[in-house]
């Protein structure tokens, strides 16, 4: 089974090798059948500490690494601020 790739924005870059990134995703309401935008912040382990607040990074499912990591950042710095 392939591993889920998210794209997201660092929102967080405090603790050491470990970053938080803001995923947004457009659904569709089942009801109103209108596009709404759901988010979700996942804790990514970013092995060289390279990743700067405002950044667009993708980050990559893997096995758990800590009680809330369980995703590895797979490219930063790709597109600068936001």
């Amino acid at each position: 089974m392939p591993k889920r790739i998210l794209e997201g924005v660092v929102t967080s870059n405090s603790c050491e090798k470990t970053v938080t990134v803001l995923v947004t995703r457009r659904v569709m309401h089942p009801k109103y059948k209108k596009y709404v935008n759901i988010t979700k912040k996942y804790h990514a382990h970013d092995e060289k500490n390279e990743c700067a607040i405002g950044d667009r990074v993708s980050i990559c499912e893997s096995s758990p690494i800590s009680k809330t990591k369980c995703w590895i950042v797979m490219d930063g710095n790709n597109s600068g601020s936001i």
